[in-house]
């Protein structure tokens, strides 16, 4: 049942990083209830429900959070609950009559957590934005990229997910154990630039060190030539990153090549002709050949895996990294735990009265929920 099993959330439905940190909870075992809109409100990248992963695990139900009924059975809920997620802009649920004083103020021990970009506050706190625009006012996403080229947007991984979504489940669970022990909730505030700044902490103390070169020209942006993908000779792609002396003397070997026509391994100067080198290495083998040859070695060596072909690796499969669900393969919950292990992830369900009159009577019981369903005309 994973280790958060007993714990409560409900989750007011947003899109990006919420979405992802109520998964994670959801994941680890929590009940996770998604109050959503009675109408889409189309919102980031639409696609059919079985397929929007990030919402599996939940139970469900239609809310319209602006009428007294609406707001009054999120109340009654809240009052069950561990903790509440929203990810509107700064004043949004205060103005519906949800916000954390409203809540707290029903359930002192409620842990509620907010995810924005820009955060409660300051300048840009209710500006419009998205996953760049927060990595990219942090100075992290200026670091991503080649040398000569634009900064590279990093999916939507680094803002999103990273610093908004597992910090929000991060601060969440934080706040909830502190719940136990002193009796009182509080307020998560997790904006992406934030948990994208933090993310950035060895960046940052690179830079206050004089040790970051510019974008493309550091190890681990491709600068170093012993940090980087290289094409083979089926089109394909392979990564090496060999960072410590003695793996990088275990690549050389098994690629019969010498140090003496790649010049140090830490001299600048001698990365552009070691990266020819390795480009021209590479492409004389096929991706597979090469996995034949270095895979599992002490070279630091791995293929560059297509997201189709990633759950068939054989060390993920081994792992059950990736899981089937209803015909869906996709990852499967993580970190995992020695004893609380976590069930297998129950596909995305749809708002249904029945969905519906079920969530409700797990959380207030079979009367309360038919007289809000009834009530609602649901």
């Amino acid at each position: 049942m994973g280790p958060l099993k007993g714990i409560r959330i409900i989750e007011l439905a947003g899109i990006g990083p919420s979405p992802m940190a109520a998964m994670m909870l959801a994941d680890m075992g929590a009940t996770v209830l998604r109050i959503d809109r009675l109408e889409p409100a189309k919102l980031g990248v639409e696609r059919p429900l079985q397929y929007n992963l990030l919402l599996r695990n939940r139970q469900v139900l239609a809310v319209d959070l602006k009428t007294a009924a609406g707001r009054d059975l999120v109340l009654q809920l809240v009052e069950k609950a561990d903790g509440l997620m929203e990810g509107f802009r700064p004043g949004v649920t205060e103005r519906l009559g949800l916000g954390p004083d409203a809540c707290l103020a029903r359930n002192p021990r409620l842990v509620y957590g907010r995810m924005t970009g820009w955060g409660q506050e300051g300048p840009l706190a209710q500006a419009a934005g998205h996953d760049l625009n927060y990595i990219a006012v942090t100075g992290v996403l200026d670091a991503i990229g080649r040398d000569g080229q634009p900064p590279t947007p990093p999916l939507n991984l680094v803002g999103d997910f990273g610093g908004g979504g597992m910090y929000l489940a991060l601060g969440m669970v934080a706040a909830m154990l502190e719940a136990r022990g002193s009796g009182k909730g509080q307020v998560v505030d997790a904006a992406i630039c934030d948990g994208t700044a933090s993310l950035g902490t060895s960046l940052f103390g690179m830079q206050a060190a004089g040790l970051l070169a510019p974008r493309g020209q550091n190890i681990l942006d491709a600068g170093a030539p012993w940090y980087e993908v290289y094409q083979c000779a089926d089109g394909k792609w392979i990564s090496i990153a060999p960072i410590e002396g003695k793996f990088y003397g275990e690549l050389l070997q098994r690629l019969g090549m010498q140090a003496s026509e790649l010049g140090e391994q830490n001299s600048r100067a001698d990365w552009p002709r070691a990266k020819q080198a390795f480009a021209a290495k590479f492409r004389t083998r096929t991706r597979d050949e090469w996995c034949a040859l270095l895979e599992g070695s002490d070279a630091c060596f791995a293929p560059v895996m297509t997201p189709a072909e990633a759950p068939l690796h054989p060390h993920l499969a081994a792992r059950k990294t990736f899981v089937d669900v209803d015909g869906i393969t996709q990852p499967a919950p993580a970190p995992r735990f020695s004893r609380s292990e976590c069930d297998l992830p129950r596909a995305p369900i749809p708002v249904t009265p029945d969905n519906s009159r079920a969530a409700l009577e797990d959380w207030l019981g079979a009367e309360a929920a038919a007289q809000f369903l009834d009530r609602a005309g649901t």
